[in-house]
């Protein structure tokens, strides 16, 4: 992966971390930073996930592997809110 291919993954996870939050009910406790790390991993893995199904490379938008990143980004950002939010921490 070339430098261009990274940034643009981060750019793309940014951006997949802030719909899965946004796709989390209520108000999550993590910063900025951790749903931009959250997203980053989710656009990493669902692009993996995406690959194995064979529905990452489709003619115009590839919406099946973006909802897999999207969901991969919800289920993050609601699971380290819900570690996060332990009573004693």
């Amino acid at each position: 992966m070339e430098i261009d291919g990274i940034i643009s993954a981060i750019v793309i996870g940014v951006v997949i971390g802030v719909l899965g939050r946004l796709v989390v009910p209520g108000r999550q406790r993590i910063g900025v930073l951790w749903t931009i790390l959250v997203g980053i991993v989710a656009a990493f893995i669902g692009s993996f996930i995406a690959s194995a199904l064979g529905v990452a490379d489709t003619k115009g938008v590839d919406w099946i592997e973006w909802l897999i990143q999207i969901g991969l980004a919800a289920v993050g950002v609601a699971a380290l809110d819900r570690s996060r939010s332990r009573p004693g921490r």
